[in-house]
C-alpha cells in the first residue's frame, strides 16, 4: 500500500516556508503523492495555486487535488486548470472530484447547491471532451493545453453513498474513500460498494481503491487532533463535531501503525494521511514507523 500525504492547508500559521518544507520532506520519500483539498470559507489556502507551487518544487511525487469540488466551477475552466497542472508537473496529476457538502462554500462563490450530482456527471463528460482535443462548441478553438497524460489525468471519485457510487462507476477510474478516524470497516464498506457499482456498470477493470484518515504526531497530539477535528466539523453543529472529535484515535505511533495495517488489509492501494497541524514533526515522526 502506497503512503501519501495531504499538505496542511487549513492552518493560520502556514507560511511559504511551511509549504516548501513539507514539499521537500514529502519529495524525499517514501511518500507516493501529495494532496491539497478545496474549501472556500474559513482560513484555507487555495487548492490550485498551492498544488501548482508544489509541482514546481518537486519532481517525483504525484500531485493530487483532493478533492476538487467540481460543481462549484465551470467544467471548461476546470479542464484547463487540471491540464495545465498536468503539463507543469510533467504528467504527475491524479484528480479527485466530488460534490462536497458545504453549502456555504457554494453560496460564497455564487454556485447552485441543488442538483450538484447531476451537474458533476455532465462536467466530467465536458472535461474529457476537452482533454481529447475537441472544441467546447462548434466554431470554437480547442481548449489547451493538452495534458501530458493521454486523455487527461486519472480521475478518482470522492463519493460515499450507493447512488453517488453508481454514478461514479460510469466515469471514474477509482474511488477516494476518506474515513476520518481511519476505520477499516468503514473503508472496506466503501470499497465493496465501489466494486459492486463497477460490476453493475459493466466495467471490465476494478476500481482503484484509495483511502485516507486524520492523524497527529505533534507534541500534545491528542489535544491538537481533537481540537482540529472539532474546528473542521463545527459547521455541522456541536452534536456532531464534538462526538466525532472525541472518537479520534490516531494520535500515537502504535495506533497509526495498526490503522495502516488494517487499511492495507481492506485492499486499499494508496492511503492519504492528513495531519492535524502544520508542524514538520508530523512527518519526521511518521517516518519512524514506515
Amino acid at each position: 500500500m502506497k503512503i501519501s500525504i495531504c499538505l496542511p492547508y487549513m492552518k493560520t500559521t502556514i507560511t511559504r516556508q511551511t509549504i516548501l518544507d513539507w514539499c521537500a520532506r514529502i519529495e524525499q520519500g517514501p511518500f507516493h503523492s501529495l494532496s491539497c483539498g478545496e474549501r472556500i470559507t474559513g482560513y484555507t489556502l487555495e487548492m490550485r495555486n498551492t498544488l501548482a507551487f508544489a509541482a514546481a518544487v518537486t519532481e517525483r511525487v504525484r500531485i493530487v487535488p483532493s478533492l476538487y469540488v467540481l460543481p462549484m466551477h465551470s467544467a471548461v475552466w476546470a479542464a484547463k486548470e487540471i491540464a495545465t497542472l498536468d503539463l507543469l508537473s510533467n504528467g504527475r496529476v491524479t484528480v479527485t472530484v466530488g460534490v462536497g457538502g458545504r453549502e456555504v462554500d457554494y453560496k460564497a462563490v455564487g454556485a447552485e447547491f441543488a442538483k450538484r450530482h447531476e451537474r458533476q456527471d455532465e462536467q466530467i463528460a465536458i472535461m474529457k471532451n476537452i482533454w481529447a482535443g475537441n472544441a467546447p462548441f462548434e466554431g470554437a478553438d480547442p481548449v489547451g493545453p493538452t495534458p501530458v497524460q493521454a486523455g487527461g489525468p486519472p480521475i478518482l471519485a470522492g463519493v460515499m453513498g450507493p447512488k453517488a457510487m453508481a454514478r461514479a462507476a460510469h466515469w471514474a477510474d477509482g474511488v477516494y474513500s476518506f474515513s476520518m478516524g481511519g476505520s477499516a470497516a468503514e473503508t472496506a464498506g466503501f470499497f465493496g460498494m465501489a466494486e459492486k457499482a463497477w460490476q453493475d456498470a459493466g466495467r471490465t477493470t476494478a476500481p482503484q481503491k484509495v483511502g485516507g484518515f486524520w492523524y497527529c504526531l505533534a507534541d500534545n497530539a491528542e489535544e491538537k487532533m481533537k481540537d482540529y477535528v472539532y474546528d473542521y466539523l463545527k459547521i455541522l453543529g456541536e452534536n456532531i463535531a464534538r462526538p466525532v472529535a472525541n472518537s479520534m484515535k490516531n494520535f500515537d505511533k502504535f495506533a497509526i501503525k495498526d490503522t495502516l495495517a488494517e487499511m492495507a488489509a481492506t485492499g486499499c492501494e494508496e492511503v492519504f494521511l492528513c495531519s492535524a497541524t502544520d508542524e514538520l514533526s508530523e512527518l519526521d515522526r511518521l517516518l519512524e514507523i514506515l
